[in-house]
């Protein structure tokens, strides 16, 4: 049974959510706190799964009280769920929730968003991992896009297109990006799970506060250099994947998760770079020393690969399902059923032909999973095979025809 904390210093705020669980006979078990200290002395006494915080309490408010969860319990799912917050309150939030909620809240919603985050034990199982992801507050952004990306916002005539290809070249604010506008915040009526469509929602002056704001990214510069890998390779690959999967043909549902989904695809890798260096530098060397795909090693050493790990984090920030089923299947997608090319195998294939065609030769080659030949089989695309070979050759010229004109 998952324990779920709510706190609130209003009374009724939590006497109007005990009903609620009482009346639908939920399977969590549930605490109130009235304040943020409250709250921590219920964590000390006993474990919880999801905290779930107003954000404007007296004495220690919701985002220094989710702030302290994060360092001293990681593995708790932390929501907001608060009437329509300043934009600064909301920013202080962003580093350290997962999730946003608006007040009042749909019960249903409430569920769904504690459910769908729970549910993800089942992707990443070790409980170390669990919170080794649980504690990210923020993600490492490529010096010359953040630069980019601030000039481009203090400019009052650039164009909303502008904005959306800075942004699509970084995996980390590509990322961040979308947790927010798929937050209730903004009461959108849909999942949101393309950039130009996020950006739109949020407007430049919230992206603007977002990556101005100190605390949300770091420059990975700040990050511990890590031998035979490159964050610049690593943002390079994702966004030709992400390039190669939007010409794959499918339908209009599936092509924003899918091109989403590949630019986020290694996003674990950024994850286990930052937060466990040593082993994700063990990891790149046995892959290439003993010539076998880095998510192979990765799975020999913890028993889960980067693909867990983003999905997880992804899953957690509440991105849409189609998305971070994409994330942690890319390597294996005839773990879940399909008749048709969905978006889990599109960003298997992009993910394969983004190694085949780099933009540019990596620091250190390394080995790569071949596709999934049985999978081709069963959504009848073995005959695309060659087609698509020569468009992600295209595509890689095309990059590097844009980056030889901004060099």
């Amino acid at each position: 049974m998952k324990r779920v904390l709510f706190v609130d210093d209003e009374s009724a705020v939590l006497e109007g959510i005990r009903r609620t669980v009482e009346r639908r006979d939920n399977r969590w078990e549930v605490a109130f706190a009235t304040s943020g200290d409250e709250a921590l002395s219920l964590l000390e006494s006993s474990p919880f799964d999801v905290i779930v915080s107003d954000l404007r309490m007296p004495g220690l408010d919701g985002p220094a009280l989710l702030k302290m969860v994060c360092e001293k319990y990681p593995a708790v799912v932390r929501i907001v769920l608060s009437g329509q917050p300043e934009i600064n309150d909301a920013l202080r939030a962003v580093p350290v929730a997962h999730q946003f909620l608006v007040k009042p809240c749909d019960p249903d919603m409430l569920r769904i968003a504690i459910e769908r985050a729970t549910s993800l034990s089942s992707i990443l199982s070790n409980k170390l991992l669990a919170s080794m992801v649980g504690s990210v507050q923020d993600l490492p952004v490529l010096p010359r896009t953040y630069l980019a990306l601030r000039g481009a916002l203090e400019n009052p005539n650039v164009s909303l297109k502008s904005i959306v290809q800075i942004i699509e070249s970084d995996v980390g604010i590509s990322a961040k990006i979308l947790q927010l506008v798929n937050s209730a915040f903004f009461g959108l009526p849909r999942e949101i799970s393309t950039l130009q469509t996020a950006v739109s929602f949020l407007g430049t002056q919230i992206v603007q506060n977002l990556v101005l704001s100190a605390e949300v990214f770091h420059v990975f510069e700040r990050a511990a250099p890590i031998q035979r890998f490159s964050f610049e390779d690593l943002h390079m690959h994702s966004q030709l994947a992400a390039k190669i999967a939007g010409r794959i043909p499918t339908s209009s549902h599936i092509h924003g998760a899918a091109i989403v989904a590949a630019l986020l695809h290694d996003m674990g890798k950024l994850v286990l770079a930052v937060r466990s260096p040593k082993h994700f530098e063990r990891a790149v060397h046995g892959s290439i020393e003993e010539n076998l795909p880095l998510c192979d090693v990765e799975q020999q050493l913890i028993g889960v690969s980067h693909a867990e790990v983003g999905a997880y984090l992804l899953g957690i920030w509440g991105l849409p399902t189609p998305v971070v089923e994409a994330v942690a299947h890319h390597h294996h997608p005839a773990r879940i059923p399909h008749d048709a090319l969905d978006a889990v195998g599109i960003v298997h294939i992009s993910n394969f032909l983004a190694h085949e065609h780099p933009v540019h030769p990596p620091i250190a080659p390394s080995p790569h999973q071949a596709l999934d030949q049985e999978y081709l089989q069963a959504v009848n695309a073995v005959d695309s095979v060659e087609e698509w070979h020569e468009m992600a050759e295209a595509v890689a010229n095309e990059m590097r025809g844009a980056a030889s004109v901004r060099g």
